[in-house]
């Protein structure tokens, strides 16, 4: 939850995002090093633009712990114009 909450405020203080949901407790079940692994995680789900998105990696692979932390996009299919238009104005100016 530190790193979570570490990054989430770094990542808003830099305007590189709109909003940050932390998502504690999650159990995580993958392949690493040839071994299958599970470990508690936290989810952070970053709101942003496309413009932000090479920023906020660099941020996230710089203050991350993990040697590959997930950083994964997800194409926005539709949204409400209010919500999406919020999320750009929270992201502009840098």
């Amino acid at each position: 939850m530190k790193v979570a909450r570490h990054l989430a405020q770094e990542a808003l203080l830099e305007k590189l995002v709109a909003c940050a949901n932390i998502i504690p407790k999650l159990e995580s079940h993958y392949w690493w090093e040839g071994k299958l692994e599970m470990s508690a995680e936290v989810l952070i789900v970053f709101k942003t633009t496309k413009k932000k998105l090479t920023a906020l990696e660099k941020l996230v692979l710089a203050n991350h712990p993990y040697d590959t932390p997930e950083f994964v996009v997800l194409s926005l299919a539709a949204g409400s114009k209010r919500y999406l238009d919020w999320i750009t104005a929270s992201v502009a100016g840098q």
